[in-house]
């Protein structure tokens, strides 16, 4: 079964679904079956992937029969159809062989309420059992589809119900970061609701109406497996001295608010994260500058930014040399967090 990793913060603007792209496309190009799953109705992800550029772009490549996007992938459950959920079609993205996208859909949205009421675990939830267990229900199944063996899950930066329950049903969790104050609050945030998350989880996977659904609601079992520090603009090759004030203080904030708040909810186990990788849980396991002007290309050409050529920079010269220069350390930095991500998922 394949590992499902949510990347997750309620702070929007701190590189989630970048990161989760570069990230996916290196895991895959390391040779391992990814899915990258878009669960932000923004859909980001799926832009970023295939170049969209708009609502209108993305609406016209939206089939239902088989559903090839995650609104339609889940309807059978949301809107009572008179068939189980299947595993979605996947678009493969080109240049990556391993790599796979199931397209994230606007209307995502519009389910977000009926969870929450589902959710409640009150009395309502024999009517609505199915819904809280068919998210993930969902990426099994589509994950079986394309053998992948990661699945890699963006989300919004909210903390509704289709956060709460992507994320107590995953496998693992990263927290993305951007060296500011406003992370440094979120990680407060994060430590006082994660741990709630937790405990509803542990009761929803107690109650019978959810146990014997048609889309079962699994034991909760997520581990978080880092943090991702990226956006700070770099000088020398390191952080600038204002940037490394707020990375140092995040760290500060993982290591004395996050982590021991994870460690009583049993959302991360410190020693076994050590065994594995050699570093602490509060030490993030990425650390990355500003992509800069490659993103932009990156986007325009579908590509990691590592993966970029000279022909699709159009750049000569000292400029090309330094994009060169800095497309080299971004591939180092993400290959050295993929081969963080297999140790401490095996």
């Amino acid at each position: 079964m394949a590992h499902v990793i949510c990347f997750f913060n309620h702070k929007g603007g701190v590189s989630k679904t970048t990161t989760a792209f570069n990230l996916g496309w290196m895991l895959a190009r390391m040779g391992k079956k990814v899915l990258l799953a878009d669960f932000d109705p923004q859909c980001n992800l799926t832009g970023m992937s295939m170049g969209y550029e708009g609502i209108d772009d993305l609406e016209s490549t939206y089939e239902c029969n088989p559903p090839n996007n995650i609104r339609d992938a889940l309807a059978p459950a949301f809107e009572s159809k008179p068939q189980m959920i299947q595993g979605a079609e996947c678009v493969q993205l080109k240049g990556n062989d391993n790599l796979f996208l199931l397209r994230g859909h606007i209307g995502l949205a519009e389910y977000e309420t009926t969870l929450g009421i589902a959710q409640e675990l009150s009395g309502s939830v024999l009517a609505l059992r199915n819904l809280p267990g068919s998210l993930r229900y969902l990426l099994d199944k589509t994950a079986e589809k394309y053998e992948a063996e990661y699945v890699l899950v963006d989300m919004s930066p909210s903390l509704g119900p289709i956060n709460q329950n992507l994320l107590m049903t995953s496998d693992y969790f990263l927290v993305p970061l951007h060296p500011d104050y406003f992370s440094s609050m979120a990680l407060s945030s994060l430590s006082k609701s994660l741990p709630r998350w937790a405990a509803w989880a542990s009761t929803a996977s107690q109650v019978d109406a959810l146990k014997n659904a048609d889309y079962p609601f699994p034991e909760p079992k997520t581990k978080f497996i880092g943090a991702i520090i990226q956006k700070y603009r770099p000088r020398n090759g390191n952080a600038s001295a204002a940037f490394q004030h707020w990375i140092d203080r995040l760290t500060n904030g993982l290591e004395h608010e996050l982590i021991p708040s994870l460690v009583h909810s049993g959302l991360v186990n410190i020693s076994d994260f050590t065994t594995k990788i050699g570093s602490s849980a509060w030490n993030p396991i990425l650390e990355v500058a500003d992509f800069n002007g490659l993103i932009a290309k990156s986007q325009e050409h579908q590509v990691p930014v590592y993966e970029l050529t000279a022909e699709m920079l159009a750049q000569q010269g000292a400029v090309l040399e330094q994009s060169e220069a800095n497309m080299a350390r971004f591939n180092h930095a993400f290959s050295e967090c993929a081969d963080k991500i297999i140790r401490l998922t095996a």
